[in-house]
């Protein structure tokens, strides 16, 4: 079943002042989470294939952001820093010269 999108008008009338409010919310949100999620994922791919800690670290960041800003869950982000710590703490480290 496919999902509608959020920036879809729905036909429904909102029964309240409050639910027509939400309704009217929703898309900006769901276009700034999509945002969010989507800087996460090439975050993510990119600390995956370069594995710099320069990287990991930006992502540990946006992590943290994003579960404070309830965007993703909160041990979903705790799971996800411990690991890239791991990852962080495997590579050895490179003297800067």
């Amino acid at each position: 079943m496919p999902r509608a999108s959020p920036s879809t008008n729905f036909r429904s009338m909102a029964n309240t002042r409050s639910a027509a409010k939400r309704a009217r919310q929703m898309p900006g949100r769901a276009l700034r989470n999509r945002r969010v999620l989507s800087r996460l994922s090439s975050l993510q791919k990119r600390a995956a294939t370069k594995s710099n800690a320069e990287d990991i670290r930006s992502l540990i960041s946006a992590l943290d952001k994003a579960a404070k800003r309830g965007i993703i869950h909160k041990n979903a982000a705790n799971r996800r820093k411990a690991r890239l710590n791991k990852l962080l703490a495997a590579k050895p480290e490179t003297p800067a010269a």
